[in-house]
Order: structure tokens, then C-alpha cells, then sequence
């Protein structure tokens, strides 16, 4: 390193961000020591004080820490900060950093809505100095009163984790980011409603905690991608441009899906132990040329009582979806498709026309017959059909049904055995 240009070293020692490695660089020659004017990122992580010996170091005296290296680094682009800090010290290093900071990464430990250091506001209204910033994410806050950030124009990537939240507080804080490409709110609770209006969102993921109902509106006209867990009633203008479709809801029941035509959605994920049939048939319906196609829902049903899915047609289903290459099939979506007349329409000039990959899970010997016809039928007019997984998940075995049932599944599998696999 001696016999190397100043430039190099400069341009090598810029490659550092732990914020622990470039303290000791410092310490190594005045030539390193020069150089972290020109370090680009700083990340605090959770335990970068952790080597001062106990009760010799206050919280102050790592805040002092983290505002000597801001200060320091002139060019500094990214700051992160995961180990705990006193938020009333924010906005004194944001100020000195306001007119290069692009990336913003902090962890709040349930900090947010607290009176700023003046008594007014909120700790978090001091991102506003940072115009430049392009990426903000804000992990464990408390969200309850809307922080007063103005218009950042230039903010591209929001990612909130883990925040406590009150209904309108959220929906006042994002649109602060008018030009938003990405948005992703992970662990959130405390809302009834979402609602955002953001036009030039291409990118969501909402994933909202609670065993209530949440509703979900949106008006994203050039929305690519929507990943949404927790909501039962979701309603997304039809002016959008989605391609990847994913709706999940571990707890509760889903039962409403607006979004009109899904012409240009090419894969489709839908989850949950519940679903209303008239929601799930409306998505099915309107996404009628997806490629990729993920049915794990448990129940069907417009109230508590837990219902097995109606009746499907093989035939109108593979119809209505002729572009589907991959599939993915719960066993309730797969009995549903195995009842007595499902398999009526099926003849020799029935195709399938791009299915290629199928995976199965089947829980139950019950209908075993028309299981075995229904896994035959997809073998047999599928042309394109390159591999069938059938996965044999939490069936009783206790009972002659199920020993039968799997041994006739062992004898499909061992007249398609270059297709069918099982797990």
C-alpha cells in the first residue's frame, strides 16, 4: 500500500462502510486518515459500540462518535444506522449531509412520534433537510402522528419495517414521496385503511399484521408488481400495468378483489386459509392469459363457516387460461377439479396447450379415482408437459384408503416416470 498512487488508495479505502473499519483505518497513517473525506457510505450496525468496556461510555458519547465520522465524511451518499442512538441527534447530522445524502437507513427501537428537540413535531420531521435523498427505509417506528416532511421530490424507495400505525397518519407520510417507484411496508399494524394515490408507483409490497379486516385501495396507473399479505377487501383502479400478481392472508378471510381486466398479468399467486369464491373467481377470470399460476387457498366461504371449493370444469379452466405453462395446485383447488362431473368435457381433442411444469399437493385419499383420472388427463393432453410433482402432504396413513391411494399413485408415477416425481 505504501508504493501505491494516493488515488488508488483513496479510491480502495472509499470501498469500507462498517463504520468500525473506518475508524481503525484512521489510525493506521495520516495518508489513510485523508482519505475518509472521500468514503461514500457509513453502516452502524447493531453492535458497533459494543467493544467499550461496560459503564465507561454513555449513549452521548457514541452519538458523538456517529456525528464526528458524518461530519467527516464529506462526500457521504449513504448513511446507516442500526445501533441506538438519540433521535433528537438526527437532524444535526442530516443538516451536515443534506446536500449529498442519497441513502437513508435507520432503526428506531419503537422511536418516531416523540416531540422533536424543540418540543414540537416528531423525531423523524428532520429528514425533510435531506432533498437529495433517493432511498429511505425506517425500521421498528411508531408511526402514529404524521411526521411533517414536506415534498421529496427525489425519494424513489420507501421501505417502512415493523411500524405502529394510525389510520390516515400513513397515507399522509408516503405521499410526501410523490414520485415513488418502489414502496415496501413489512410487519405494519394498526390500521382499517390503506390508501395511497401514487402515479408513477411500479413496485408494492404491503404486508399488514392483525386478525381484523383491512382495506387496501390503490390508484397506481403504472404499477408492474403488487405483493399484498393481511387484507381482506382490496380494490386497485383498473389503469394499471401489472404483470406479477400476489395476494396472501394467513388469518381471516379474503373476501373482496376489485382490480378489472389483468390482461398483462403473467404470474398469479393467491394464498390464504380463507377465500370468498366470488373473489377468487373474479381474479382467475380477469388474469385469463398468466404464464405461472400458485393456488395455496385452504377454504372457500362468505362467512365463518368453512367451505370446500365448488365444482371446477377441467376443461373450461384450461380454456380460459391457455398461455399457463407453470401451475401449482393446493389440495382443495386440486379436489375441487377431481369432483364427479369436473372431468365430463375432457375428450380426445382436449388440449392443453403450453403447460409445462405441474406440482400437486394432496392431502386426502377421498376420490381417489377421480384424483388418479384428473393427474392422468393433465399427463395425457398436455403435449408440452416436462414434469409433474405430486406431493403427498399431512395425509393420515392409519387408515387401508391411504395405503391404497398411494400405492396407485406409485404405479402412475411408475408408468410416467420420465414426468411425474413424487415427494
Amino acid at each position: 500500500m505504501n508504493y501505491l498512487p494516493e488515488g488508488v488508495v483513496q479510491q480502495i479505502l472509499s470501498q469500507l462502510k462498517n463504520a468500525r473499519d473506518v475508524a481503525s483505518s484512521t489510525c493506521v497513517s495520516k495518508q489513510w486518515q485523508s482519505c475518509v473525506p472521500y468514503i461514500p457510505s457509513l453502516f452502524f450496525s447493531r453492535a458497533a459500540f459494543d467493544y467499550s468496556p461496560r459503564g465507561n461510555h454513555q449513549r452521548s458519547d457514541y452519538d458523538a462518535t456517529i456525528g464526528r465520522m458524518v461530519e467527516a465524511a464529506i462526500r457521504l451518499e449513504e448513511l446507516v444506522i442500526y445501533c441506538p442512538f438519540n433521535p433528537s441527534n438526527l437532524g444535526k447530522w442530516l443538516i451536515l449531509r443534506a446536500y449529498t445524502l442519497r441513502v437513508l437507513e435507520l432503526r428506531m427501537d419503537g422511536f418516531g412520534d416523540k416531540p422533536g428537540p424543540d418540543g414540537t413535531g416528531t423525531q423523524l420531521d428532520c429528514i425533510h433537510v435531506a432533498k437529495q435523498l433517493e432511498q429511505l427505509k425506517i425500521w421498528g417506528v411508531s408511526l402514529t402522528t404524521a411526521p411533517k416532511w414536506g415534498v421529496l421530490k427525489k425519494l424513489k424507495n420507501l421501505e417502512i419495517v415493523g411500524a405502529t400505525l394510525r389510520d390516515g397518519v400513513l397515507e399522509e407520510a408516503v405521499h410526501a414521496f410523490p414520485n415513488l417507484v418502489s414502496l415496501v411496508l413489512l410487519s405494519c399494524d394498526g390500521v382499517g385503511l390503506v390508501k395511497f394515490e401514487l402515479e408513477w408507483l411500479e413496485r408494492c409490497r404491503l404486508d399488514f399484521l392483525g386478525h381484523g379486516s383491512i382495506a387496501l385501495f390503490l390508484s397506481t396507473p403504472r404499477l408492474e408488481e403488487l405483493n399484498v399479505q393481511g387484507f381482506s377487501s382490496i380494490w386497485v383502479k383498473p389503469n394499471h400495468r401489472l404483470r406479477t400478481l400476489s395476494i396472501a392472508k394467513t388469518h381471516g378471510r379474503v373476501y373482496n378483489v376489485e382490480m378489472g381486466k389483468l390482461a398483462e398479468v403473467e404470474s398469479l399467486y393467491l394464498r390464504g386459509i380463507q377465500w370468498s369464491w366470488g373473489a377468487i373467481s373474479s381474479v382467475l377470470q380477469n388474469a385469463s392469459d398468466i404464464t405461472q399460476l400458485t393456488m395455496k387457498v385452504e377454504f372457500c366461504g362468505n362467512s365463518e363457516t368453512l367451505l370446500p371449493f365448488p365444482e371446477v370444469d377441467l376443461v373450461n379452466f384450461f380454456n380460459s387460461h391457455p398461455k399457463l405453462q407453470k401451475f401449482e395446485i393446493h389440495g382443495a383447488m386440486f379436489a375441487s377439479l377431481c369432483q364427479k362431473n369436473s372431468l365430463a368435457n375432457v375428450n380426445s381433442n382436449f388440449v392443453i396447450p403450453s403447460l409445462e411444469e405441474v406440482s400437486v399437493i394432496v392431502r386426502s385419499p377421498l376420490n381417489a379415482e377421480q384424483k388418479l383420472n384428473t393427474l392422468e388427463s393433465l399427463v395425457m393432453h398436455s403435449p408440452k408437459l416436462q414434469r409433474m410433482v405430486i406431493r403427498v402432504s399431512q395425509m393420515k396413513n392409519c387408515n387401508e384408503a391411504a395405503d391404497d391411494f398411494f400405492e396407485e399413485v406409485c404405479k402412475f408415477q411408475f408408468m410416467n416416470q420420465r414426468i411425474v416425481c413424487i415427494e
